[in-house]
Formats: C-alpha cells, structure tokens, sequence
C-alpha cells in the first residue's frame, strides 16, 4: 500500500493539524522535506519522491517549539511562506459568500433546493461570534437546510439553532483562527505555493 508521500508524488500533500503530530513523525516528515527520500513500513528501500507540502494549524507552533513538544528545525523547514487566517468574527463581510458557498454544497448532496436566506437573517451570522469557526457556521447551514429542507431561512430560524449550537460542549478549547504555516518542499528547492483549492484552509 502506498503512502501519503508517495501517492502525492509530482503534486501537493496537505496536512492538517500538524501541530499535533507526535515527535517520532516529525522526525520522518522532516527527512523527507530535507532530502526527498523515504522507506516504506517494514521495508530498507529508500524511494524518491517530489512533493510540495502545504500544512495547516490552530497552534501556536513558535510556543511548541520553546515547550519541546514540536520540533524546531521542522518548524524553521515548513514556515517557507506563512498565510495567517483571522477567525471568522473578524471577518463577518466573508459570511455571505461562505454561506452561500456551503448551501450550494450541501444542497447537491442532499438533493434539495435552497430558496435562500433573509437579510435578517445574514445579519444575526455577521454578529454571531463564532467561537467553532469556519466549521461551525458550516454545521449550522448544513443543519439549517436538512432539517428546513431548503427552505427560505428567516432571522428567527436561525436564531433557534444559533441557541442550539453548543461549540465546546467537550470541555476543549475550540480554536478560534487557522494558520498555513508549511509550505515546504520535499527537496533542497525554494518552496513557492501553488495555486490549491482555499476550502482546505476551513
């Protein structure tokens, strides 16, 4: 079975969360950004691979490195180009795009369609301050038009499931902005970012 790296040969492996990637595989992602080789699980074959590696986390990896728990020769190798994403409610203006955006998704996979979202409506998610994020506006628009079937969102609509939403109900502190920090190259080359799908980054 081929790996993450190796499947992403000649094109971009996106890792997510890398903040909380353990030491021991920080160590093997480093090797191969540094010289571009890896050994498959259980084998001593060293195989080649070219892979742009785009990297993304809620940490603050710079308190990571000073605490020891991520590596700082990894940190120094991915942070080629930096792309600082402010949390949702600094940005309200996105909102409506973002909502869109998901209600068109959503609704194609569910086989409805949406009739659309009150002014009202729109103004009570620009003033939500959106302690989940992305992700948590996600989940409201995906409930809103599941359980409305698609029809047209009102101000008291969503106010309702604005009070149903529960973000952090685990007791964990929900990240409230994102960060590219990698944008590394899986050889001695200059990391340049190339052009990527922007979803990834909620």
């Amino acid at each position: 079975r081929q790996g993450f790296f190796e499947v992403a040969h000649q094109g971009t492996l996106f890792l997510d969360e890398i903040g909380e990637m353990p030491l021991s595989t920080q160590a093997k992602v480093l090797r191969v950004l540094e010289s571009g080789e890896f050994s498959p699980l259980g084998s001593s074959e060293i195989r080649r691979v070219d892979v742009r590696l785009i990297a993304a986390t809620n940490r603050d990896l710079e308190r990571a490195v000073r605490e020891g728990t991520f590596r700082q020769d990894l940190y120094y190798r991915l942070n080629a180009v930096r792309i600082h994403l402010p949390p949702l409610r600094e940005r309200p203006e996105d909102i409506p795009v973002l909502v869109e955006y998901f209600a068109a998704r959503i609704c194609e996979r569910l086989g409805i369609t949406f009739e659309g979202i009150a002014p009202e409506a729109l103004e009570l998610l620009q003033r939500y301050p959106w302690p989940g994020n992305v992700r948590e506006l996600r989940n409201v628009v995906e409930t809103l038009l599941t359980l409305e079937r698609g029809a047209y969102i009102t101000a008291e609509m969503v106010q309702r499931y604005l009070q149903r939403a529960a973000p952090g109900e685990s007791g964990e502190a929900v990240p409230v902005e994102r960060a590219i920090v990698a944008v590394g190259r899986a050889r001695n080359e200059p990391a340049l970012p190339a052009a990527f799908d922007t979803t990834l980054l909620y």
